[in-house]
């Protein structure tokens, strides 16, 4: 099975960033997502900033696995090890299928920019309910590292020999989940 197609395909992406202290004014990471995602041609149904709460966060992604409309979640911070970071513990519970790659090759990429320092990094991906979540730190240049060392080729439809795109719901295509 090919898991190319020779047209684009348009991705419904929701763009979460967890944070204690960014506004919408200040956050430069979840900014930098939504500005590639829509210079790709995706499109950006929702973005939202939370206090990084285990419990809000779980409940945010949870609606949006759950949503029609949404095809892929990407979260931007609350990866890291301190005690405020909670993203792969709220998260992880949910989803379907872990994509172990993603945060090996998340780390392994990070590794040019920031050394050793990159194991402190708990990046990770999944797939639940046909949703692609991926998980990445805070900072703008971990969103770069991830935009353009993995995101933009995997949720394009006509990168080879594979993407993600297959393994998504059929949104535009069937109208809903299906």
């Amino acid at each position: 099975m090919s898991h190319t197609t020779a047209v684009f395909v348009p991705l419904n992406v929701a763009v979460l960033t967890i944070s204690d202290t960014r506004t919408l004014e200040t956050d430069t990471s979840g900014q930098y997502l939504v500005d590639q995602l829509e210079a790709e041609g995706h499109r950006v149904v929702e973005r939202k900033i939370l206090q990084d709460n285990l419990y809000q966060v779980r409940a945010q992604v949870a609606q949006w696995i759950a949503d029609d409309s949404v095809q892929v979640v990407l979260t931007t911070g609350g990866t890291g090890f301190t005690d405020r970071d909670s993203t792969p513990e709220a998260i992880s519970c949910l989803l379907d299928r872990t994509i172990e790659g993603f945060g090996e090759l998340f780390r392994q990429i990070s590794y040019e920019d920031i050394g050793t320092s990159t194991i402190q990094s708990r990046a990770f991906a999944g797939l639940s309910n046909r949703t692609l979540v991926c998980c990445v730190p805070g900072s703008t240049g971990a969103c770069r590292t991830a935009w353009e060392g993995i995101l933009q080729k995997q949720m394009d439809s006509r990168q080879g020999p594979c993407n993600m795109v297959p393994h998504l719901a059929a949104v535009a295509d069937c109208g809903g989940r299906g």
